[in-house]
């Protein structure tokens, strides 16, 4: 096994009981709660790519560990392509030093356009709240006096 592969035993297992060395695609769709065919889309997008046994894909630890990556970016809203990139560092660079960079500098932009989701979302909430108190208003008018 190259250095890589131990980084990411030693990253993603921590704190965790030992992983087996391979996994089915089952095995990954159980573990993660996500379909075999989301797996295979992520395949087919040359995310991940497992070797082939008698047919049947056979994946390591290094793609269970690029699976997990994978699913993180997708869950903190990452595009495939800024994904695609952060993998591509990943086998590229031993000291995980441009990885690292590449990745302070994403979160920080997804910071920065979460937050002003936020702020938007808080102006129509109390644009809203305005809003309804004005109809609650006249509908108390008009039902005062019956």
């Amino acid at each position: 096994m190259d250095d890589r592969s131990n980084r990411d035993d030693n990253w993603l297992n921590s704190d965790q009981a030992p992983t087996p060395a391979t996994f089915t695609i089952g095995d990954l769709a159980s573990e993660f709660d996500i379909t075999t065919r989301a797996i295979r889309f992520y395949e087919a997008k040359g995310l991940i790519t497992p070797t082939r046994v008698r047919g049947t894909r056979v994946y390591s630890r290094r793609e269970r560990a690029r699976l997990i990556l994978i699913l993180r970016g997708k869950r903190v809203g990452y595009k495939l392509d800024d994904i695609r990139e952060y993998l591509d560092l990943y086998d590229s660079d031993s000291t995980q030093l441009t990885q690292l960079n590449f990745v302070q500098e994403r979160m920080a932009e997804s910071i920065a356009e979460l937050e002003a989701k936020q702020r938007d979302i808080r102006e129509s909430l109390e644009e809203l709240r305005k809003m309804k108190a004005g109809v609650d208003e006249r509908i108390r008018a008009r039902t005062d006096g019956k």
